[in-house]
């Protein structure tokens, strides 16, 4: 049976992962149990709460088991703010995440009613259009269940991983980052809403963006738990809504839109997507899924239609892959710069 003399031995050896100290030079340990073959831990850390005191956690465990102990129980607390600045580092302190920045970046949530309206092209090709007007962007791919931006833009590489920090991936200009960077295998997610949670929290917190203009939420459809998320971290945040021209996905879509402005969030308009299909031969439309449900939906939440974008289909190119993005000089690749030149007027800081 392991002794507390022997657990403080090799908690010695292990350090707080943001003050890089030994546990028992910071006084963490708070409480050693032993019971039969269960041993009980209480720890006080610097920052509790955080993937860092996952990994910690782990560490701790495999340690002691390692030393004899068959079953060990952790308890977290925070480490009195005297101790943190005591062993802190002023370059830790001053360090800011994403949303202490919120005064320097506009965030904008692309959003839906429903699946299938191309909410995804539309958030891919706004950021790239927006990177193209020479803004800094980035676009958090927060369609958990659904994701899809790496392969749209033909992002092939993983995000680098330093100090426990997570770098974006950088393509076409933009900063990227999506849960199907740490999926192996194109495999389900069958995680709950807080698990969701805290992955979008370290998407916002772990990762390190540059100074940005912009940041583009691609949102999964509906008002379900990650909508309700990010509503709550970004107050400031901005919305544009797709739908397509059918009035039922129109009425679908209100109800995002009311989400937004019942938590008081911006709507900056409308994109109605599919609008109708133009023939190459003789230029005539052919409105596919029928008309108006952008203008409809637009004056229910008493916004605006930003764009009505066609059915269409980005021209392949052998030297780069990007199955969903479109070049600058394509007609609805010319549409989506316009809605970007758009959304820097409606956003523009005073």
């Amino acid at each position: 049976m392991i002794t507390e003399e022997k657990v403080r031995e090799v908690l010695a050896e292990i350090n707080d992962p943001h003050l890089h100290t030994s546990l028992t030079e910071l006084g963490a340990v708070k409480e050693i149990k032993i019971k039969e073959k269960l041993l009980s831990l209480k720890l006080a850390i610097a920052q509790p709460g955080t993937a860092e005191q996952m990994q910690l956690q782990q560490e701790v465990v495999t340690a002691l088991k390692e030393a004899g102990a068959d079953s060990v129980g952790l308890r977290f607390e925070q480490l009195p703010d005297s101790v943190v600045s005591e062993y802190g580092t002023p370059e830790a302190e001053e360090e800011k995440t994403l949303l202490d920045r919120a005064d320097q970046t506009t965030f904008i949530s692309i959003t839906s009613g429903k699946g299938g309206v191309g909410k995804s092209t539309v958030s891919v090709n706004l950021a790239i259009s927006l990177a193209r007007e020479g803004k800094k962007v980035g676009i958090i791919d927060a369609d958990i269940y659904g994701f899809s931006v790496p392969d749209m833009m033909g992002i092939e590489e993983r995000p680098r991983v330093e100090n426990e920090k997570i770098y974006p991936v950088e393509r076409f200009g933009v900063q990227v980052i999506s849960m199907g960077f740490f999926v192996e295998d194109n495999s389900p997610i069958i995680w709950r809403g807080p698990m969701l949670g805290k992955m979008l929290n370290n998407f916002f917190n772990e990762v390190v963006w540059d100074d940005l203009d912009y940041l583009i939420l691609d949102l999964p459809p509906g008002t379900g738990d990650v909508a309700l998320d990010i509503h709550s971290m970004l107050p400031q945040t901005k919305e544009i809504i797709v739908t397509t021209p059918h009035a039922t996905a129109a009425f679908v879509a209100a109800r995002a839109g009311a989400m937004a402005m019942k938590t008081e969030h911006e709507i900056l308009g409308i994109i109605e997507n599919m609008a109708y299909f133009e023939s190459q031969v003789t230029g005539e439309k052919e409105y596919v899924f029928g008309k108006g449900g952008g203008q409809k939906l637009a004056e229910e939440l008493r916004s605006d239609v930003l764009a009505q974008i066609p059915l269409g289909q980005p021209e392949e190119r052998e030297d780069i892959f990007a199955p969903s993005v479109y070049d600058n000089d394509h007609p609805i690749g010319r549409i989506y710069s316009d809605i970007a030149k758009d959304v820097i007027t409606r956003t523009a800081k005073e």
